[in-house]
């Protein structure tokens, strides 16, 4: 069967299929190869309602089947059923082809192993169509909006929505992240000076005690953030969605510690032999304020675009961590191998040609061990050229992927304020 060929009509072996305007018969013992697809469905159907279920109009004088579908693709879809493989459409997108394929019923996994790396290439040339919910925290509002409809209270809901998720709403929104902003950094400062000796206080029994200016600013900082946090989610469209966020998320993790950390206090002061390691949990705990850091991350598109991309480059990433694995592996052995004979030598064993592997291969070079017989040296030469030539394999991609994250946050940001 040919693309476009019209055989002689025989109701009873051929489907008559119109696909936007392209007219097409098919012999039903084709179809009847892939039952499970769409076509292949249609052969079951024993009325015209079920008919209309798979197709959207039906003619039963001519026995028609009409799709209102891509005819250019629906050619491809006739080579799949009388090859069993499916190819790639030229100039169409990734999104496009998984939305064609499954509506026709075809699987993923039937695609030609001809298109495998192209496609892969396309996945990975274009992320924001093949994983654009990893932009849910990039621009929130305007499907945000929507949600609010039909619910309680939605438009005072949704102006404090609105203020407290995009700045450039007007300017209260913007002094309201001004503010935000200001005491993320603040805490960060106190966190800081927090651990140098010079800010430590003694009590009477030489015993270390919490510097009363810094601890204010520390329930300060852990009031603000607690007070924004409740009141984003008393406003927020969907509760769910809110708390699934990776953002709100981090927002959580630096409040429960302060909390946590308060219990624990209060815990250790009980006479209690089985409490005497709750010194340590606290401690532990302190040192998750490290996460306010990162709420840098809602003010900033960069930050946001970063972690967009990390996500995408996980297979970049993979493949790096894999090769260099093998490098240090590899060297590791060898400079043990040409520097096991040397007294003057540190690098005795094979872990520690690990370290050193590992640190020339990464460029970073602390010089703490270093080979010294002519041979080591070269391995070291050659160690670091690898290094050097496996760290900069996956950049290219990986930028290439950040760029058009930037570039789509900023996009969004400015469609946000059109519509507002």
């Amino acid at each position: 069967m040919v693309y476009g060929q019209m055989f002689p009509q025989s109701h009873g072996r051929y489907m008559n299929v119109n696909v936007g305007g392209f007219k097409q018969r098919l012999d039903h013992t084709v179809l009847q190869r892939f039952p499970h697809t769409r076509l292949g469905r249609l052969l079951c159907c024993s009325s015209t309602e079920s008919i209309l279920e798979l197709c959207d109009d039906f003619t039963s004088a001519e026995t028609e089947y009409y799709f209102d579908r891509n005819p250019q693709f629906f050619c491809y879809v006739l080579n799949f059923y009388l090859t069993g493989r499916m190819h790639l459409v030229e100039g169409l997108c990734v999104v496009s082809y998984f939305q064609e394929i499954e509506y026709w019923g075809i699987k993923e996994g039937q695609l030609d192993s001809c298109c495998n790396n192209k496609f892969l290439e396309l996945s990975d040339e274009d992320p924001l169509q093949s994983g654009a919910s990893s932009f849910e925290d990039l621009s929130t509002l305007d499907d945000g909006s929507a949600l609010f409809q039909g619910s309680w209270c939605a438009d005072t809901r949704r102006q404090v929505w609105v203020r407290l998720e995009n700045p450039g709403f007007s300017a209260s929104a913007k002094v309201m992240a001004i503010a935000s902003l200001s005491v993320v950094l603040f805490s960060i400062v106190a966190m800081c000076v927090h651990s140098m000796p010079e800010f430590h206080q003694l009590d009477q029994d030489e015993k270390d005690v919490e510097n009363p200016a810094l601890t204010f600013f520390e329930y300060f900082c852990i009031f603000f953030f607690s007070v924004e946090f409740v009141l984003r989610l008393a406003v927020a469209p969907s509760a769910k969605s809110f708390m699934c966020s990776p953002l709100n998320l981090i927002d959580l993790l630096a409040i429960v510690p302060f909390y946590v950390t308060a219990v624990c206090d209060w815990t250790s002061k009980q006479e209690n032999p089985e409490l005497e390691n709750v010194g340590k949990v606290v401690q532990i705990l302190r040192l998750m304020r490290v996460f306010r850091i990162f709420k840098l991350a809602r003010h900033s598109a960069g930050l946001r675009s970063l972690g967009a991309t990390l996500r995408h480059s996980s297979r970049d990433v993979g493949q790096l961590v894999l090769f260099l694995s093998v490098g240090i592996s590899m060297f590791s052995a060898l400079i043990f191998f040409a520097e096991n004979e040397s007294k003057e030598s540190e690098l005795e064993t094979i872990p520690i040609g690990w370290w050193w592997a590992t640190i020339s291969m990464t460029t970073v070079g602390y010089g703490d061990t270093f080979p010294v017989t002519v041979a080591g040296k070269l391995i070291a030469t050659v160690c670091i050229l690898c290094g050097l030539l496996i760290v900069a394999l996956p950049i290219t991609n990986i930028f290439n992927k950040f760029s058009k994250f930037y570039q789509r946050c900023l996009q969004e940001a400015k469609n946000v304020m059109s519509t507002i």
